[in-house]
């Protein structure tokens, strides 16, 4: 008889047991494939939790409700003190919701069990640069060295060494991350940043175009490769990199602008034109400067109205810019056929700057001697 209720009590647990980890493959099943909400239910109906309780707390993480996440985690610690690994997830969520003290204490009980653990390491360095204290990078590069591959650690490393401008050492730790990772699109792009700071726009040109090979495109990316080729003088590329920016802000009055002036560059002034007409049209502030380069593009097209048309805007937004208010005068000469209309706009502008002086005086008077001379040789014909 003493056998037998032995016999039923084994056999009774092992059912237990058996029911116990069907239901919790069943509840396992529901999170692997995203319905969390029946996943969670499923683990609070079982009788057993101490095992369970982290499984509930990922699983409301992954609903992104971190307050029960945190309640759960805390519980399944306090029935696994010995388990790191659930400390580690706590430490994280700590951090995730700002409560840093509590997870710096976590993370710094944790590298006492394990200060080998690169990891510990790395996210107590993140608490601490969420608290701007600079010791963050010490726990960066200690994470570094107990790993030389640990990619978001070499990554805030040379961003570190970029900010300081400390490029040759940026550049040394980017290589040894891309060693063993060769398409990490964040240090590429630290690395195409780093270059393009230190103004070695051909390297930058290089590794901006690696993002884009790499399926990453962006309006920072495209400007910066704008750039890039405008200070090697490869307009054209320019132009179609800062075309690409349009794409993300079609109505971008500076981009529009700049384009206008590469094409300047290259002497299609029709659409240097073009462009820099868009973009004045969008832009509410002053702007001498662009009407003043508009109306140096027309002046290149022998459009001679129309830059004296935009020079006068120009003077209308900044009417003491002497140097807009000279070039409207040349722009003149240029326009008008008769003489004693040049002479006057010569004579006038030197008898408004007489006292004051202004820096094309001088200029203004070698026209106007240039220019009576001229009618001088007309009379004596």
């Amino acid at each position: 008889m003493k056998f037998s209720t032995c016999v039923f009590s084994v056999l009774f647990c092992f059912l237990s047991f058996h029911a116990q980890n069907s239901h919790i493959d069943q509840a396992d099943d529901l999170y692997s494939s995203g319905n969390y909400t029946k996943a969670i239910e499923a683990y609070k109906n079982l009788e057993n939790k101490d095992q369970i309780y982290d499984k509930i707390a990922k699983a409301y993480m992954a609903l992104g409700n971190y307050g029960e996440a945190l309640k759960f985690y805390k519980k399944s610690t306090e029935a696994n003190p010995e388990s790191k690994l659930i400390q580690y997830e706590l430490a994280k969520l700590l951090s995730k919701v700002k409560k840093y003290n509590e997870a710096k204490d976590l993370f710094n009980a944790l590298i006492l069990k394990d200060s080998l653990n690169p990891n510990y390491h790395y996210e107590l360095g993140i608490v601490l640069e969420k608290e701007k204290n600079p010791v963050a990078l010490e726990k960066f590069k200690t994470t570094f060295n107990l790993d030389p591959t640990h990619q978001k650690a070499i990554f805030k490393i040379a961003k570190h060494y970029i900010f300081k401008r400390k490029f040759e050492l940026a550049h040394q730790i980017i290589d040894i991350g891309l060693d063993s990772y060769s398409e990490n699109i964040e240090l590429i792009s630290l690395k195409a940043q780093a270059y393009y700071y230190q103004e070695y726009y051909t390297h930058s040109v290089v590794w901006f175009k690696k993002l884009i090979d790499l399926g990453e495109e962006s309006e920072f990316i495209h400007e910066k490769l704008s750039i890039s080729y405008a200070e090697n003088y490869e307009y054209e590329n320019a132009i179609y990199h800062r075309k690409q920016v349009l794409r993300f802000n079609p109505n971008d009055a500076n981009t529009l602008f700049v384009i206008g002036s590469y094409y300047e560059k290259l002497s299609d002034f029709d659409k240097a034109a073009e462009y820099m007409e868009k973009s004045l049209s969008l832009q509410d502030q002053p702007l001498d400067n662009e009407y003043a380069m508009l109306a140096r593009v027309y002046n290149s097209q022998k459009k001679y109205k129309l830059a004296i048309e935009a020079f006068q805007k120009a003077l209308k937004e900044n009417p003491s810019n002497l140097a807009t208010e000279f070039f409207l005068i040349r722009t003149k000469e240029e326009y008008y056929a008769d003489l004693d209309t040049k002479i006057n706009l010569y004579e006038n502008y030197i008898k408004k700057y007489k006292d004051v002086g202004t820096p094309y005086a001088d200029f203004a008077k070698v026209r106007l001697k240039d220019l009576k001379e001229e009618k001088f040789l007309k009379t004596e014909e």
